[in-house]
């Protein structure tokens, strides 16, 4: 489905908007699903794991604390995430392999590209309650994302005729 941020704020002023700094990576401009979140600092296991995990109508939420020093989300996890149905993975952090991230039939959304892999040493928290962009996201709720922005409902949204 088609989301244009800016609709679902006039049709839904009680939304909350996430500050502007994600810029958008995957080959879908717009996505939105039920959050789960996934917390972790440069390890990005808990992704992995979660990647393989049926994802329709679902978008990972990845607080991956800001780093901007390691990727938390490649290619290959992409790719796997679109072929289990994911609708999108929203990184407060950054991802690689960009050129391909652009033709994944994924939305992706990130602070920055970095090159560098993370660690594996199995750390991070799943569906836990995670906070930045002066938006607290949690397990459950929805969030949609275009090339405007970012927004969470704590309700499932429907795009005004």
């Amino acid at each position: 489905m088609q989301y244009v941020t800016p609709d679902l704020c006039d049709a839904y002023p009680d939304v909350q908007v996430v500050e502007p700094m994600f810029a958008n990576f995957g080959g879908r401009d717009s996505f939105g699903g039920e959050i789960v979140t996934v917390k972790c600092h440069e390890d990005n296991s808990v992704v992995k794991a979660q990647v393989e995990q049926p994802g329709h109508g679902k978008v990972m939420v990845v607080d991956g604390g800001g780093s901007l020093r390691r990727a938390m989300l490649g290619d290959m996890l992409a790719a796997k995430a679109a072929k289990n149905g994911w609708e999108g993975i929203i990184v407060y952090g950054c991802v690689r392999d960009v050129d391909v991230l652009a033709e994944t039939d994924l939305g992706i959304q990130a602070l920055a590209s970095h090159p560098m892999k993370t660690d594996k040493r199995d750390i991070g928290d799943l569906n836990v309650v995670v906070t930045f962009g002066g938006v607290t996201f949690r397990p459950g709720e929805f969030v949609y994302a275009d090339n405007n922005g970012i927004i969470v409902s704590e309700t499932a949204l429907s795009m005004p005729e």
